[in-house]
């Protein structure tokens, strides 16, 4: 059982190159939003109750997927409402059925990230779109979040198109088989 868990900033490509991933590895992709649109039909974002009921369908999600022996891609966006201990959890929750967790970073230039805002795809999710709201999280921190484990690789997304990175992470997955 692995979880192929695609972290990176806003717009830095984690939905569509984790569904060219999950697709490549016919796997199921439980994309960061599931979660965080369920929070937000009855919580505020980042309130205690948004946070609370966030952690636990990414804890319940990761348990009963480890349990079940089902592998799948996940995406994550790492920012300050997050406890970054809960990171760990989930990949002990995993490691505890006997799977892993395979880290992969996306990166992508500052400017690049707030150019992809506003495209129309990110409105499907109800997605961060405005970028002086971006500007203004960033800075109040709201982006900040402690070091993650080290990743199998770190795919610069800005660099190629979606496709090349989800290639280059699949070839690196396939190379710990």
């Amino acid at each position: 059982m692995r979880v192929v868990f695609i972290h990176g900033p806003v717009a830095s490509g984690k939905h569509t190159i984790g569904s060219l991933v999950a697709q490549a590895l016919e796997l199921p992709l439980f994309h960061n939003h599931l979660a965080v649109d369920a929070a937000l039909a009855l919580f505020e974002f980042g309130s205690p109750g948004f946070v609370r009921l966030r952690a636990a369908i990414w804890s319940a999600a990761f348990a009963e997927a480890a349990a079940a022996g089902r592998s799948f891609v996940f995406t994550f966006h790492p920012e300050a409402s997050v406890d970054p201990a809960l990171v760990e959890t989930l990949a002990a929750t995993v490691r505890a059925h006997g799977g892993e967790v395979v880290f992969v970073e996306l990166r992508c230039a500052p400017q690049v990230l707030v150019e992809r805002l506003g495209q129309p795809s990110r409105r499907r999710f109800g997605k961060l779109t405005d970028p002086d709201l971006y500007r203004a999280i960033e800075r109040a921190s709201g982006f900040a979040f402690a070091p993650l484990p080290t990743p199998l690789l770190c795919v610069d997304t800005d660099a190629q198109a979606p496709e090349r990175s989800a290639q280059r992470i699949v070839a690196a997955l396939r190379g710990l088989d």
